[in-house]
């Protein structure tokens, strides 16, 4: 499994996002434990409430458990990853909270802990925790015999192309994947051997080059995003000014904007917005399927999850009813029966558990298969409109260099304007009045 963890404050705030369904399919609060609350808006402020008792401002340690793509991994996986963790932390004993989320046809579980000692009154120092924590995933790719990712076999192999939540908001306002931007810039980057080579390859893909307000060189594309070259490409801003020069020569990006509005024709902005509008509509009804798909999903889990009630309660009542009343349950003390049907209604519980565990996991797993396969149409609908989008970026780069800036289309273009205004003169012009003549 993927670990990724932190040291955060704001309980409650971590409560509520941990609640919501806005960006999920499910959500399930699962273990709440150490607290005086099952509630986890109620739990969390407990925790909050102590720490003011200390002077840690950071007093949960909050992580997330997601296995990989493909992998169907159980409750008792969740909760056996969770007690590595928690050996390897010292954490065992400290209160804890455990969410499972499920999105776009994957299950992930997010686990918190409160850090502060309420018998010594102060916070465990979680020393080195990114360095263990690489350690006890790396354990579970080996027990579980899933393919170990590249950059926990060496820490030099991580992805080139991770980028940050303002790099995906921002990739997300321009209708394109924040990966496959910066793939494009490292391409570009690595192809171009000089400002003039690295300038064109990146018309070619729909982005000029520009002297940027603080960030030095940056691309701007047709909507007018900004793009600094340098985070974009994965490379340190030294190295961008080491090959490109002096941004200074460039062009700021707002004359670069006026350039990329004036060589936009209205019908390429046509395109441009018919490409978006279909793909929204496409949005919309794969939303449509999605949603419809994630409440038959709900109601099935609610009816597993009301049957697994009702049958539990049963079976507690017939498990009560082997236990003798009464001086017969005085008589079955004494000679030891009563302590054996004891252990037999308990070993019962726990069959009893597991089963329901795993009849919830074969139908989550079963869901999960159907929402993958929605998944992937989205998928594959998203890279659609992203390949039309890149595409439209090129024509808009292409026309601008070969309308606007060709030397013969100019000299033509004023021709045929020239000759449209003499004739425009030509038809206004009086016309000349023959005159009349007189016979002598």
């Amino acid at each position: 499994m993927i670990l990724k963890a932190k040291e955060r404050g704001n309980a409650p705030q971590l409560a509520r996002y941990l609640l919501a369904m806005r960006d999920n399919d499910h959500v399930e609060l699962h273990d709440v434990r150490g607290f005086i609350s099952d509630d986890l808006v109620e739990a969390f402020g407990e925790a909050d409430a102590i720490a003011r008792g200390t002077r840690c401002e950071k007093h949960l340690f909050s992580m997330s458990f997601n296995p990989p793509e493909g992998a169907n991994a159980s409750i008792e996986d969740f909760e056996k990853a969770i007690e590595q963790v928690e050996a390897k932390l010292g954490l065992e004993g400290q209160p804890r909270a455990i969410v499972f989320h499920e999105k776009d046809g994957r299950r992930h579980a997010h686990a918190v802990w409160s850090r502060i000692d309420s018998e010594r009154m102060r916070a465990l120092n979680l020393n080195h925790y990114k360095i263990k924590l690489r350690d006890v995933s790396r354990q579970l790719y080996i027990d579980h015999g899933w393919a170990m990712p590249r950059g926990l076999e060496d820490g030099r192999l991580r992805d080139p192309l991770t980028f940050t939540h303002e790099e995906w908001q921002q990739a997300r306002r321009a209708g394109l994947d924040a990966k496959e931007l910066k793939a494009v810039f490292k391409t570009v980057w690595e192809t171009s051997d000089s400002r003039a080579a690295f300038e064109q390859a990146l018309k070619e893909r729909g982005f000029w080059l520009a002297k940027g307000d603080r960030r030095g060189f940056v691309a701007v594309d047709y909507r007018g995003e900004v793009y600094a070259v340098a985070r974009y490409s994965g490379v340190k801003a030294k190295d961008v000014e080491a090959k490109l020069g002096d941004p200074q020569s460039l062009r700021s990006t707002d004359q670069v904007k006026a350039e990329i509005a004036d060589g936009m024709t209205a019908k390429l902005q046509e395109f441009i917005k018919q490409a978006e509008r279909d793909a929204a509509r496409r949005s919309l009804q794969i939303d449509f399927r999605k949603a419809e798909i994630v409440g038959r999903h709900q109601e099935e889990r609610r009816q597993l999850t009301e049957a697994h009630e009702r049958r539990w309660q049963a079976e507690t009542r017939k498990r009560a009813e082997r236990l003798p009343k009464g001086f017969s349950g005085i008589w079955h003390r004494l000679t030891g029966k009563y302590a054996k049907v004891r252990a037999q209604n308990e070993q019962e519980a726990l069959q009893a558990l597991h089963r329901d565990r795993a009849e919830k996991d074969a139908l989550i797993f079963k869901q999960i298969e159907e929402r993958q396969a929605i998944q992937r149409d989205i998928r594959a609908q998203r890279e659609a409109a992203q390949e039309e989008l890149l595409r439209l970026r090129e024509d808009v780069a292409h026309y601008m260099r070969d309308h606007r800036h060709d030397p013969d289309h100019t000299s033509t273009r004023k021709r045929e304007k020239t000759r449209e205004k003499e004739g425009r003169k030509r038809e206004r012009a009086p016309r000349p009045q023959r005159r009349r003549g007189f016979e002598p």
